[in-house]
Formats: structure tokens, C-alpha cells, sequence
């Protein structure tokens, strides 16, 4: 009777695991491979102990008079994202010079804010639809409604230049076929699903592998573009597919480096339909995360389920602002940021120059 129980305790514990899906692999809390960032573990001074989530700094600027500006990311020991986060969660602690350990800074005081990071954060979605022969002759209609329903619930409102998406489908061909290019409008999103009809490939096949080597050249494009102008980017990749690669254009080997070692800021999620599917592969792709409905009538579903998973991605960075005490002249100081979210906790640690501040911050 035990050995049973404990077959059946090992069993539900695997069930749950692979309803969860795959969290975000990317992440992990060996400061060694820079998961932190710009930033580093707390002083142990503070006592703060293990960290139960994880912020990693992405850039950080000051400003005058006496502005200091963090943008980072927030994930918990998993690697999923953190969403929803308040000011009013985070403490701040200054070190000076003369300092032995850190001085708690009041967040009122100082004006501890979460601001709006559209002039420094840009994050882009690609949607990546699979129209081949399959899709287009039995599941075309429940695929333009999930789309329409991933759409309206992944893009923000009012409309921010800083979050956009582009749909993009694959069928036999060598090409990643543009639907629509990147917007911040979700009415032309959706026109441009609404738009999709059944003769729009030419081609039965399905180049799976492709499609996910072209996708990530594309993101990761955009992340380059995004540097050069002086914007840290992140970017989300959903592949929607229902079946295997057929044009066995590219090898499976080849879109799995392609996925491995993509940008860090790169997330993939794919969505899978039907008996045809892989979903070993389909993980291995979405190595982010994965769902998979078992007909077409559970599609939008599926697509819900990793809408949510986007906006909380896109939503987990964080640009957190405050007026330091701190003046002209002394010099560097080290800033220690703590968050705490329920019974969990986590900090980051780096440092600013006070050169040139004042009072007057605002």
C-alpha cells in the first residue's frame, strides 16, 4: 500500500509539473553567468539572506538635479516574471563614504517612484502563424479568433509606442511572410488577421524549422536596432503551429542553436494543436513556455493561457526612480535595492556618482 501511494505521489507531482508548462529557463541565480546584470548580491552586512526573486539591473542613468534611475527586471527563483509591482514595495539603502554599512533612504522623502519606461524600454512581440495546407482547410476560422483574442489581451491600453507587435506566417516556402509590420495598434492587428484567407499560400508544406531560425534573426534584429538607439529592448516570440516540419529545409538541430542562443532579452513561447504536433520539440522551442490544445475548438484558450504569460513578461520591467540625499562631492556611492512581494524577498546591489547633484529634485 505505501509503494503505491508513493507512485501515485510521484505521478501527480509529474502531472503538475507538465501542466505548468516551462518556466523561463533563462534565469537563474549564479551571479558568475551576469544574471544580475549591471548589479551584484547585497553586502552582507545588511543581513538580507537568500534572495527569493531575482532583480536584474538591464541599465541604469542619473540625472540632475539629483535623480537616480534603475531599470531592471524582476523574476522569481523559477524564472517567471513579476508583474504588477509598486513603489511602495521597494526599499531603498545608500552607502557613502563615510558609511560603514548602508542607511535606510524614506521612500517618501525621496520620491520613490515607478515610472514609465517608454523612452528607455521598448518591448516587441512577433506572432508567428503556421498557414499551412492543414490549418488553412480545417482550423482557419478558430485560429483568426484566437489571434483576434491574443492580440486584444497581450496589447497594452491606451496604445504605448514602447510595446508593439508584428504578425508574421510560415507555410512550405523559404520565407517568413510578413502580415503585418510592427504597430502599436491593435485595431490594424486585428484587421490584418481578419484579412487572412484560404488561398493565401502557395505553397502545402510546412518549413517549421525555418520559420523559428528566421523568427529569432528577426527579434534579435530588433534587440541590435534598440541598442544602437540607445533603448534597451526586450522581445517575445509565440509561434503557433499544428504539426511537424514537412519541407526538412533546415534541420532540427539548427532552430534549436537558433532558440539556445538567442538574446537573453528573447522570450519563446509556442502554442500547438492537435495529434500531429511534437511537443517535445514544441517545449524545446518555447523553452519559455508552451501550451497545447487538443482541437481546435480549445485554441483561443491556449492562446489565452500564453497571452497572460507575455503581458506578464512585457510588464516585469521596471524603471524605479528616486531623489537621492546624496551631493556634489561625495563622490561614488553604493545603492542597494530591496523588493519584497508577500513572504518573498529579494536585492540588488550597485552605485552612482553624486557628481554635480543638488537639491531640488523632483
Amino acid at each position: 500500500m505505501k509503494k503505491t501511494l508513493k507512485y501515485f505521489a510521484i505521478f501527480l507531482f509529474s502531472i503538475l509539473l507538465v501542466s505548468c508548462g516551462n518556466a523561463d529557463d533563462d534565469v537563474n541565480f549564479d551571479i558568475n553567468l551576469g544574471e544580475l546584470g549591471k548589479g551584484k548580491e547585497p553586502d552582507d552586512c545588511l543581513g538580507f539572506g537568500d534572495n527569493d526573486l531575482l532583480l536584474s539591473i538591464q541599465d541604469e542613468f542619473t540625472a540632475l538635479p539629483g535623480k537616480v534611475s534603475i531599470l531592471f527586471k524582476v523574476s522569481d527563483k523559477s524564472g517567471s516574471p513579476i508583474s504588477g509591482l509598486t513603489a511602495s514595495q521597494f526599499a531603498i539603502y545608500e552607502q557613502g563614504r563615510n558609511d560603514d554599512c548602508f542607511n535606510t533612504i524614506s521612500s517618501s522623502e525621496s520620491l520613490a517612484r515607478i515610472s514609465p519606461n517608454s523612452k528607455v524600454f521598448s518591448n516587441n512581440t512577433l506572432l508567428i502563424l503556421d498557414l499551412s495546407n492543414s490549418v488553412l482547410e480545417s482550423s482557419l476560422e478558430e485560429l483568426k479568433a484566437a489571434s483576434t483574442s491574443f492580440i486584444n489581451n497581450v496589447m497594452p491600453s491606451p496604445e504605448t509606442n514602447s510595446f508593439k507587435m508584428a504578425i508574421y506566417w510560415f507555410d512550405g516556402e523559404d520565407e517568413l511572410h510578413l502580415l503585418n509590420d510592427l504597430t502599436s495598434s491593435t485595431t490594424e492587428l486585428t484587421t490584418a488577421i481578419e484579412g487572412i484567407t484560404e488561398d493565401i499560400s502557395n505553397d502545402p508544406s510546412t518549413d517549421l524549422y525555418g520559420a523559428v531560425i528566421k523568427s529569432a534573426d528577426v527579434a534579435d534584429n530588433l534587440l541590435r536596432k534598440n541598442t544602437q538607439e540607445d533603448i534597451i529592448g526586450a522581445a517575445s516570440i509565440v509561434l503557433f503551429t499544428d504539426g511537424t516540419d514537412q519541407a526538412s529545409r533546415f534541420t532540427k538541430d539548427a532552430a534549436l542553436k537558433a532558440v539556445e542562443q538567442a538574446d537573453r532579452n528573447i522570450s519563446f513561447f509556442t502554442i500547438g494543436l492537435g495529434a500531429e504536433i511534437d511537443t517535445q520539440i514544441l517545449e524545446q522551442i518555447g523553452k519559455t513556455a508552451s501550451v497545447f490544445a487538443n482541437n481546435k475548438e480549445e485554441l483561443e484558450a491556449t492562446f489565452t493561457q500564453i497571452s497572460q504569460r507575455v503581458s506578464e513578461q512585457a510588464n516585469s520591467f521596471y524603471l524605479f526612480e528616486y531623489c537621492t540625499p546624496k551631493r556634489d562631492g561625495s563622490g561614488e556611492n553604493n545603492l542597494v535595492i530591496q523588493l519584497t512581494d508577500g513572504g518573498l524577498q529579494g536585492a540588488v546591489q550597485t552605485k552612482f556618482d553624486a557628481k554635480d547633484f543638488i537639491g531640488g529634485c523632483e
